[in-house]
């Protein structure tokens, strides 16, 4: 190596140069960076999709039902026995349609214990499996899921497993729970998702014996 190549070898980068090569490897982090973050939205894209992630009280389905209507009639096999809305005992029924792992669900649980030891013998109270997935929020539903939820968080009214999910294909109101009132005529009075405070539902079902209105969506109006 003569002195002049030995010169051009020991020569230090312009400033210019400096920044242009600052430039480049921040565009590539910051191209690495968004490419990561666009393979970790697609991936809970799909595990959404596939039902392995599932938010507390969303409902995959929202059936066509409205304040007034013939409610639809069903069958379940309850954990007090059989259950077939025609033959309701010309009594109002409240129905929650449920999902074992929504947290809603659960915390309603005593609430809806306490409307049925108020209530059992002048209404029927029943909850009826209405989400595909067990507690886990991955696996599927089933039988021993349900029990284990009657179990675990003490259920005292009437529950079901709905293996066809019948129950929230006709009711179910893009919300966990969703409860729906059913008059004594067989017609619906009130619709609801999410939790619904005791005093709402009570007031609802003494409306609903007493023949009186019942407030469309649970909640009393204050004055």
């Amino acid at each position: 190596m003569n002195r002049s190549e030995r010169r051009q070898a020991t020569v230090r980068p312009s400033q210019t140069e400096l920044k242009a090569r600052t430039a480049r490897r921040t565009t590539i982090l910051y191209a690495s960076l968004i490419v990561l973050a666009i393979g970790a939205i697609v991936t809970v894209l799909i595990i959404v999709r596939n039902g392995s992630l599932q938010s507390a009280s969303s409902a995959p389905d929202l059936a066509k039902i409205s304040v007034g209507q013939t409610a639809p009639a069903f069958s379940v096999a309850t954990t007090d026995g059989p259950f077939n809305s025609t033959n309701a005992g010309a009594k109002p029924t409240l129905l929650e349609a449920f999902a074992t792992w929504c947290p809603h669900c659960q915390r309603e649980v005593p609430v809806l214990n306490g409307l049925f030891a108020r209530y059992k013998s002048k209404a029927n109270i029943v909850g009826v499996s209405a989400s595909p997935y067990a507690m886990d929020s991955a696996t599927p539903e089933s039988q021993a899921d349900v029990v284990a939820f009657m179990q675990r968080f003490g259920a005292t009214y009437p529950i079901a497993f709905d293996p066809n999910l019948d129950v929230a294909h006709k009711y179910l109101q893009g919300g966990f729970p969703t409860l729906v009132l059913i008059g004594a005529n067989g017609r619906i009075q009130a619709i609801a998702s999410g939790e619904i405070a005791g005093k709402d539902l009570q007031n609802a079902l003494d409306a609903s014996l007493a023949g009186r209105p019942v407030s469309p969506s649970f909640v009393t109006k204050k004055p």
